[in-house]
């Protein structure tokens, strides 16, 4: 296809098409402001996939043959001037042509699940098969087919993750290799950390997993990994999607819409994209709303040897403060009531606003060196009811609750970077470097915290609406406050020492410190400084150029820190030391002819200094230490690409052996929200051209297998199967591509139990949703 076809897609027959594209633009725009009016937003993906394009010069026009009788004066003229019309020499393409060619040449590797890891999840850009790391990656194509309604829907393709305390359904709650928790740090946006409760959105274009210690580059950390969003970014050719999307939840409706478009602005390299998106949806319990809406402008510059970044997200949102529903404390099992029935109140919602500015600037200095430096803010403000379930009775119905909530939560994180990259040789041997610094603060705030009784409430005849949110303000739970400082320098070597063995060392030194504590007055419950180096080793042996062998080691670090009070008025200050992971990993890694690749991974990592409570019997006061020891082993296998011409697939297997190892009364216990197994596998058949439009069936399920729903290991939540399916069907309307999408997630209507914070507070997984898209692309 030459560019004029590149051109008509992207909008250049405006006289033709113009009366169409103006209603569905009036028609959108209108449904847009509706919901941001309501508060919107929701999960459609919409980026454009484009045909094969080939570049090729405009064809010479062959000059009409003369008569005869031409004057001799006339040809010794012709003669005369230059030849320019013979031998021409094609026009260079511009940024904006070279740029659609480069998209057409990477649709077929979407469609067919190509993942490759994006430059700043390991900083270096380097090939999977010459790291000594784990990068798992969901790719854009599977957002788009799956349409995951957040990052913990999205992680269900990725080997060794289950969910923990989302509270309430409100934030990002991932475990990774057995560690992880909300709020702890591990969630990025092009490798710098987030505050904001929800990450995923359709701003995002893929999210890529680092398995392991990852404080060499993140400083600190969990052991078990950082997840880290990819943004979309602005393109130099122009093109853009509408799409709108209706859905029934339970025996509930929503619909949302979403507005991408990009291209270039003027001819120099400057680029712009804007998206916009609101969801309006009931909830699919008996009640709660979700209500959001984005609004993300970006803009890029793409320079010779300079390449600039500059995006922003701002939205607003309601959630469903949704604490689930409740486990038996005498039989174990869920009460016996249906999935859809609340626990709380009508008015259990949060509600807020986030904002996120991200800036950077690589500069490419020649051909084996460049610098880069990257800038991020990121806030959010919300307040919260939060009627809190303390007690339930299943043989009466009998349930006791707090009238709880949150004032005036605001958190925040500053981030920034740079770090030098390139390559370098001595003794013939290749040295591929990285070294850099990186400072972070971060502050966790919540104003008012309403603490207040009320009365009991019977779960088998509810009525609802008798109550009114709390207002009582407890001064000695108020005030919470977390913040976090962090400075480091780091510098990784990757030393080829043949063309198919490499050693990999690095080591970061890392200064930070902590305060935290709540009430009024004030009292810190965390008071701490240190400073730490942090070592990385690692071998790679390529077998062929399609397959290496790789092993390391990596160590972590994490302050133990608490912001409610101890027992006894013990302050964690800088003599309590900070938990520390060690973790040693072996395993395989392909790429087969660029079209499927894969992980096969083996892993034991220990984490020490857990901070443990004993009773001394002598003095009858609870005590705290550092001598808790945990540890994580396991397997885990993800594969993702092309299996044939039409077969497409994402798969994983996890088995995760996670459990404590030194405690006075844990010793032995599996660690909570952690399954021994999951897995997972979605494929999808892609019909081609064998039907005058683009057919795609696909379909897919996770498992997730028993977990406990404490420490203690009082309960044990079931394990689950979850299936989902879609189909989509690309044709053309008046010249324009139009796709149409059918989803069904959970599509047997499973009930299932994600996640538990106690027995009094388990997660309900999302009830059977059906949802019907149209995409117009122009």
């Amino acid at each position: 296809m030459k560019f004029s076809a590149v051109r008509r897609l992207a909008g250049d027959d405006r006289n033709r098409d113009g009366g169409s594209r103006a209603r569905f633009f009036i028609g959108t725009v209108a449904l847009l402001a509706g919901c941001s009016s309501s508060i919107t937003i929701a999960r459609a993906q919409s980026s454009v996939t484009l045909p094969a394009v080939t570049v090729e010069s405009p064809a010479q026009k062959r000059n009409p043959a003369r008569a005869a009788g031409t004057s001799a004066r006339r040809t010794r003229a012709a003669a005369a001037v230059p030849q320019r019309n013979r031998n021409v020499t094609p026009a260079e393409p511009t940024p904006s042509e070279r740029a659609a060619a480069a998209a057409a040449a990477q649709a077929g590797a979407k469609l067919g699940y190509r993942a490759m890891p994006s430059s700043t999840t390991l900083r270096t850009g380097a090939s999977p098969l010459d790291t000594s790391q784990v990068v798992n990656v969901v790719p854009e194509q599977v957002l788009k087919d799956q349409l995951p309604r957040n990052l913990d829907d999205a992680l269900v393709n990725v080997s060794g993750i289950t969910q923990t305390n989302t509270l309430a359904g409100t934030q990002d709650a991932v475990i990774r290799r057995g560690f992880g928790d909300n709020r702890d740090g591990s969630i990025m946006r092009n490798g710098m950390p987030l505050v904001q409760g929800r990450s995923l959105n359709p701003a995002v274009e893929s999210v890529e997993v680092l398995k392991g210690p990852a404080s060499l580059l993140y400083g600190i950390m969990d052991p078990g990994g950082i997840v880290n969003t990819i943004s979309k970014r602005p393109e130099l050719y122009q093109h853009g999607s509408i799409t709108v999307l209706g859905s029934t939840y339970g025996s509930k409706n929503g619909a949302d819409a979403t507005f991408d478009v990009t291209g270039p602005i003027g001819k120099g390299g400057l680029a712009y994209r804007f998206i916009a998106y609101g969801v309006n949806e009931d909830y699919w319990r008996n009640f709660g709303r979700h209500r959001e809406t984005l609004i993300a402008p970006s803009l890029a510059w793409y320079g010779d040897t300079t390449t600039v970044q500059l995006n922003y997200e701002h939205r607003d949102f309601i959630y469903p403060f949704d604490r689930g529903t409740a486990f038996d404390p005498i039989t174990k099992a869920p009460l016996a009531i249906p999935a859809t029935r609340r626990l709380d109140e009508p008015f259990n919602n949060m509600w807020g606003t986030s904002d996120l500015v991200q800036g950077s600037v690589e500069q490419r200095l020649n051909e084996d060196w460049k610098l880069y430096a990257g800038y991020s803010y990121n806030t959010e403000t919300f307040s919260a009811n939060q009627l809190r379930i303390t007690g339930v009775n299943a043989l009466t119905g009998i349930e006791t609750r707090s009238n709880d909530g949150t004032q005036g939560s605001l958190s925040n994180v500053s981030y920034g970077t740079s770090y030098l990259q390139g390559r370098f040789w001595i003794g013939g041997m290749r040295n591929d470097v990285l070294f850099g610094g990186d400072g972070q603060y971060r502050t966790i705030y919540r104003k008012n915290l309403i603490r207040q009784p009320t009365p009991s409430f019977n779960f088998y005849s509810p009525v609802y609406g008798l109550i009114q949110p709390g207002t009582t303000v407890s001064a000695s739970d108020s005030d919470q406050t977390d913040k976090l400082g962090q400075y480091s320098l780091f510098f990784q070597d990757t030393l080829h020492v043949t063309d198919r063995f490499a050693l990999v060392a690095g080591v970061r030194y890392m200064d930070y410190d902590q305060l935290a504590g709540r009430g009024r007055p004030f009292k810190a419950n965390t008071d701490l400084a240190g400073d730490k180096v942090l070592p990385l080793g690692g071998v790679i042996l390529k077998l062929t150029d399609q397959v290496s062998l790789y092993a390391s080691y990596t160590q972590s670090l994490k302050p133990t820190s608490t912001i409610a009070p101890l027992t006894g008025g013990v302050v964690v200050g800088s003599n309590i030391a900070p938990e520390e992971g060690v973790s040693w990993e072996t395993g395989a890694k392909f790429d087969i002819n660029q079209r499927l690749s894969g992980t096969v991974a083996f892993y034991d990592i220990d984490k020490k200094n857990v901070l443990v409570s004993q009773l001394n019997s002598a003095t009858g006061i609870v005590e705290f230490r550092t001598a808790g020891k945990v540890r994580s082993r396991g397997i885990e296998i993800d594969v993702t690409g092309r299996l044939t011409d039409n077969w497409s697939m994402i798969g994983s297997y996890g088995y995760t052996d996670a459990r404590v190892i030194e405690d006075p009364t844990l010793a032995g216990m599996a660690l909570q929200n952690v399954a021994l197994n999951t897995a997972s596998l979605y494929l999808v058949y892609d019909f081609g051209t064998a039907l005058p439009g683009r057919l795609r069936l696909g379909a897919g399920a996770h498992y997730v297998g028993d977990r406990p729903g404490d420490a203690a290991n009082t309960f044990v939540l079931p394990s689950y199967v979850v299936a989902d399916a879609f189909a989509s069907y690309e044709t053309n309307y008046q010249n324009l591509p139009v796709i149409y999408q059918l989803n069904v997630k959970n599509l047997f209507d499973t009930v299932y139990y994600p996640s538990a914070v106690s027995n009094l507070n388990v997660a309900l997984g999302d009830a059977r949703r059906v949802s019907l898209s149209a995409t117009v692309k122009f």
